[in-house]
């Protein structure tokens, strides 16, 4: 124990950060300007990393394509982080609940409450994974700011040992899940503005790397259209409003007409896009889509 605190110590993430040696004495505006001069280096960091992340939405994108999954697994923030991006991916690209999926040390409850000791436990998360059904087609991405939690490490490990494409994102250089991982995503932020505290510059950076991951690998499945999110499901005013909108933009035409012909598709974006710019009633829409494997674009090449 003494010896893994000692290693923990020596991490970049742990380091004291000499831009806020005096944290306690600024203002308030010499707080929060200081916070925004740390958030700088984040983007930064995670443009070093590009090559890794696109690495990571290929794979991503063609264990989804094959009907696997894309998981992550985590502890406290990062498990957490995990936890959001897959429960934002089915209303915002249409897929299936249990597509993407999150799994935190400590299961549902350590969401809003830390669950003591979870995370140090190397056999967890391959429970966790096992209680799901993992298989060699599924992803496993693993999230550790420290690059060292044992619940990742394990998690990854036994992903791995059963044939699954694996990446890990981590906060510090050369860590111990980078080095599980068949893909590394390492973003060096350097030592947080509050010292140790890595739900700031490195949970920032942990969330725009997965936002990359989950919407480049959507993208590359024809989850998009141009820009627009083609697939977002209409679950509520809010959404059913932005597929009107969609559609508009897409086509040309007036928001009424959009809201018309998607009255007729369910309010399915793809099929009422189609219909507006080919001429195709639901069934050739529908029919297209199925025969361009959902393929938006290719879909109106064909049909135009």
């Amino acid at each position: 124990m003494d010896n893994d605190l000692a290693t923990l110590g020596a991490l970049v993430s742990e380091t004291r950060n000499p831009a806020s040696m005096n944290l306690d004495t600024l203002s308030t505006l010499q707080m929060v300007t200081l916070f925004n001069q740390q958030d700088r280096l984040v983007p930064e960091a995670i443009g070093r990393e590009l090559p890794a992340i696109a690495a990571a939405v290929d794979q991503a994108a063609a264990a989804l394509a094959a009907g696997g999954r894309l998981i992550y697994i985590g502890a406290g923030t990062s498990g957490r982080l995990g936890v959001l991006d897959a429960a934002e991916c089915p209303p915002t690209f249409g897929v299936s609940e249990g597509r993407v999926v999150g799994l935190i040390a400590g299961g549902p409850g350590a969401l809003l409450k830390a669950v003591e000791g979870a995370e140090d436990s190397l056999t967890l998360a391959q429970e966790d994974l096992r209680a799901i059904g993992l298989c060699a087609v599924d992803m496993v991405v693993g999230l550790a700011a420290s690059g060292r939690t044992p619940f990742v490490i394990g998690g990854l490990r036994y992903a791995a040992g059963l044939g699954c494409p694996t990446a890990a994102i981590s906060c510090n250089p050369d860590s111990p899940i980078a080095r599980e991982a068949r893909i590394a995503i390492s973003p060096v932020v350097g030592p947080e503005a509050l010292t140790g505290s890595t739900r700031m510059k490195s949970g920032t950076a942990q969330k725009l790397v997965l936002n990359m991951i989950s919407t480049g690998a959507m993208v590359k499945l024809g989850k998009v259209y141009q820009n627009l999110m083609v697939d977002v499901k209409a679950t509520n005013i809010k959404l059913a409003d932005r597929a009107c909108r969609i559609v508009a933009e897409a086509t040309g035409c007036d928001t009424a007409r959009a809201g018309e012909i998607l009255a007729l598709t369910g309010y399915a974006v793809k099929p009422a896009i189609l219909m507006i710019l080919t001429g195709a009633d639901a069934g050739e829409a529908a029919r297209l889509l199925s025969e361009h494997r959902g393929y938006l674009r290719h879909a109106l090449d064909a049909g135009r």
